[in-house]
């Protein structure tokens, strides 16, 4: 299921930059597009995912930038941008993660993705969310 799941977040992942970049755009379509091409994809999960992150992006995006105060978010590189998207969305409003396998999960597609500081950047950002939200590393949400 692990390798399922990062698929998922990487189908995301790409909804989100291509959305951010066009307008008039069907998330949904896109991300069963998606899924198709990478497969093994848990196709609920990402469902889920993508919707929550489009649901809740203003609330998601003015905790990333409360907890990265000198990076406003178009300052940020668009990777790691779409992955904190993600990876808050995870440890605010997923109690099926724990919160250590967001922050990890994130961190590598960062790493993958985005440039070279890319996966320090999103560890620096989550870490700093899972603190102030008494969500830490390791521990599940109960």
């Amino acid at each position: 299921m692990a390798r399922r799941r990062h698929l998922s977040r990487i189908a995301v992942l790409q909804v989100l930059f291509e959305s951010e970049r066009r307008s008039n755009f069907n998330e949904l379509e896109a991300l069963a597009r998606n899924a198709q091409e990478l497969g093994e994809v848990d196709l609920p999960f990402a469902e889920s995912l993508l919707v929550g992150v489009v649901e809740r992006q203003g609330e998601l995006e003015r905790v990333i930038e409360q907890h990265a105060p000198e990076w406003s978010l178009a300052r940020m590189d668009p990777i790691s941008r779409c992955v904190l998207l993600i990876g808050t969305f995870e440890l605010l409003h997923r109690s099926d993660v724990p919160p250590a396998v967001a922050m990890n999960e994130a961190i590598e597609i960062a790493k993958e993705f985005g440039t070279e500081e890319s996966g320090k950047f999103v560890n620096g950002v989550l870490n700093a969310i899972a603190q102030g939200t008494g969500k830490k590393e390791g521990q599940k949400e109960g």
